[in-house]
């Protein structure tokens, strides 16, 4: 058992005892049925949170009104009698593991997903916000002229309050422990009391008095329905980090109001939607670099405060709560990585926690913003009840896989807890695969938490590893099954001059620690001159881009897409831009790059000259720059093997960059299913997939 001491005290929020310090901040996971009821993901969701053990469970994203405004496009809904049965399912899931709970009520204003247009918030603006839930609908071949909102009437104002009161209502009927409201990053109530946002002329806007007006009527609204013991929270962005936004200054104001009004909890965050690394955090931000804020606002208050955003170690967390910089840890995406953190925690295996990357793709970029249901990058078992029912096999298989990389890896993993026998080979001498260019690319450390965990998975679990090792054809037929993972690799289009000076991405972005665990001794690292051009886009160009610039290099990077980047997470380009541009997203404070990253758009590499490229626009114009190192990041998939086997009749399956160069969550995602999928049949449909969970008389017919 382990020794975190404050972690697991109990506390007190209002009237409600919660066991431990550990919260789930509200998180949209967007699973809910279509017309926002509870459906079966959402119950299975929160609930398996519950099991692993957090003490205050908050769900997110909960509208009080879905005909003005829904923050994703599932999201659940409370604005009628007929959800309670639902929510109360819902509450009794996690009561049932002894957890606390609470709704988050949430309008999005004018960051709604649903309506997409016609949506309201303090005042007339025109919304140009790429990385929202409720961004602009940009299609193939239009262009961006952002998103018209209009001001709220104050009889809307009016007949909001009371929307939000009787939502909460509904949320004590359900059996919820309390409720909370959204105050944080732009959404509607964010919008009246920020002095960024809120340009309103009658009493709702203008003086702090006056912003306050709204979020205070709710609550009053609330505890004359509900009853004064029936615990509200509320969460509101402490700095908004845009110029003229609310500061650290009023929010100690904010606090001291909010608890003179019987607020039971405070739930700290950060940014406005202007203003999302600060919101979002993705791996660039340190862990835990909020506490600033709950350090000072507990001075002023004796309420229990929240603070959250990228905590993901037990120690760090345990010695916040000791040297009393926060009451309670607030865990999101973390909980997402793994619902167990805090038993895991509890029973000293935090060796075994897989810590949240902060990558943003499965939670963010290929979930709600692409109107999706939450997912996560490393964990495929997030918010799929399919791996709750994960059984051991009844008849083991042997299986090759053919690529230590993430989707490799994590197909050997799952493969392996169901009971088969599988066998991994990796050409080079570690695992890790297109992660390790982690290791030195600035603010991308954390990708090396899933590295290490996942290879110390491997071990742990006995796979039986060859590195320095490429199977044939006629090894591999001693077993029944393949995975082809191996991944993509670079190459160099056609191109005029000295193509063969030409060098691919992996040479230059191989770390070079030999004291490194995992340092195979044999990584091949090439130098470059001052000045580079990066040919190509996605990761790889992102990745070798923010490396070389941020040891001096003069970069330039040539791109055929219309934006540089484009498929590459939001947040982290926002981030990334900055940087290229000398400055550095809010709150973040990195050494500047000594150059500007210069970015030619909608153009190619022409020809390559000794110490000259000629870069073609999509008008054909030429241009001559002076470089010394040309670097392709252009990717293609190595399937080599994969159409060797195939050849041969072996029973292969390919997944991961081996289909097509995307992403961690792809890989992971692909990885896992081939794990899943196994069973002893191991019969392939005519699609050249596997089937599995047969009607017995279609068995009978096959086998």
């Amino acid at each position: 058992m382990s020794n975190y001491l404050n972690l697991f005290k109990p506390i007190r929020i209002g009237n409600m005892e919660v066991p431990n310090r550990i919260v789930h901040v509200p998180t949209d996971v967007s699973s809910s049925n279509a017309d926002g009821s509870v459906s079966e993901r959402d119950i299975h969701h929160h609930s398996e949170i519950a099991k692993g053990g957090t003490g205050l469970i908050i769900v997110g994203a909960t509208t009080p009104d879905s005909k003005t405004g829904r923050p994703t496009v599932t999201c659940l809904v409370a604005d009628a009698d007929n959800y309670i049965p639902g929510l109360t399912r819902l509450a009794a899931s996690m009561h049932r593991y002894g957890a606390k709970c609470a709704v988050q009520l949430q309008h999005p204003g004018r960051q709604c997903a649903i309506p997409r247009y016609n949506t309201m918030s303090t005042n007339d603006m025109v919304l140009k916000l790429p990385w929202s839930a409720g961004h602009e609908i940009v299609y193939e071949n239009a262009e961006e002229k952002g998103k018209p909102v209009r001001a709220m009437a104050t009889e809307e104002v009016l007949e909001m309050i009371d929307l939000f009161s009787e939502a909460a209502w509904r949320v004590k009927q359900a059996g919820f422990d309390a409720v909370e409201l959204h105050a944080a990053h732009g959404y509607l109530i964010s919008q009246f009391m920020s002095p960024y946002l809120n340009r309103r002329i009658d009493r709702f806007g203008g003086s702090f008095e006056n912003r306050m007006r709204f979020p205070l009527a709710i609550i009053d609204q609330i505890q004359k329905k509900c009853g004064k013991d029936f615990p509200i929270l509320v969460r509101y962005s402490v700095d908004e980090w845009v110029p003229g936004g609310r500061e650290l200054e009023e929010s100690k104001l904010v606090a001291q109001v909010f608890e003179e009004a019987g607020v039971a909890a405070l739930d700290l965050s950060q940014c406005v939607q202007e203003s999302p690394g600060a919101g979002f955090d993705p791996m660039y931000y340190p862990e835990g670099w909020t506490m600033y804020a709950s350090e000072e606002i507990k001075k002023l208050v004796t309420i229990p405060v929240i603070n959250s955003h990228t905590l993901r170690d037990p120690d760090h967390c345990e010695n916040l709560l000791a040297e009393g910089k926060t009451d309670m840890i607030g865990l999101a995406r973390q909980l997402l990585a793994d619902p167990y953190w805090p038993v895991k925690a509890k029973y000293g295996k935090d060796k075994e926690i897989r810590k949240c990357i902060s990558c943003l793709t499965g939670c963010w970029q290929e979930s709600m913003m692409a109107k999706k249901e939450i997912g996560c990058a490393i964990n495929p078992a997030c918010g799929n009840m399919a791996y709750a029912d994960m059984k051991k096999t009844d008849k083991s298989a042997t299986v090759a896989v053919v690529g230590g990389g993430p989707a490799g890896m994590e197909a050997a993993r799952i493969a392996t807890v169901r009971g088969h026998k599988v066998t991994l080979f990796e050409k080079s001498g570690e695992l890790g695969g297109a992660i390790l260019g982690c290791c030195l690319v600035p603010g991308k450390e954390k990708m090396k938490w899933y590295a290490d965990w996942i290879r110390n998975q491997i071990k742990e679990l006995g796979v039986d590893v060859k590195l320095r090792t490429e199977p044939t054809v006629d090894e591999l037929k001693g077993f029944d099954l393949v995975l082809n993972a191996t991944g993509a690799s670079s190459y160099i289009p056609e191109v005029f001059g000295n193509m063969d000076t030409v060098i691919g991405f992996e040479e230059v972005i191989a770390c070079p620690k030999v004291n490194c665990e995992f340092n195979p001794g044999d990584r091949k690292v090439t130098k470059v001159g001052d000045r580079v051009l990066i040919w190509g886009d996605h990761y790889a160009a992102a990745d070798t881009a923010a490396f070389l610039a941020s040891i001096g290099k003069q970069v330039t990077i040539v791109t055929e897409k219309h934006e540089f980047g484009s498929t590459v997470e939001v947040i982290h380009m926002y981030v990334l831009r900055k940087r290229f541009k000398q400055t550095d997203a809010e709150a973040l404070d990195s050494k500047p790059y000594k150059f500007p990253v210069k970015v030619i758009e909608n153009a190619t590499l022409y020809e390559v000259r000794e110490g000259q490229v000629v870069v073609e626009d999509k008008t054909f114009k030429r241009t001559t720059l002076h470089i010394d190192t040309v670097v392709s990041c252009h990717t293609k998939s190595n399937v080599t093997l994969l159409n060797e086997l195939k050849a041969a009749g072996i029973k292969v399956v390919n997944a991961g960059d081996a289909v097509q160069p995307r992403n961690l969550n792809s890989a992971v995602t692909e990885g896992a299913a081939f794990g899943l999928s196994l069973d002893e049949n191991l019969l392939f449909n005519s699609n050249d997939a596997i089937m599995n969970q047969l009607p017995i008389d279609v068995l009978r017919q096959l086998v």
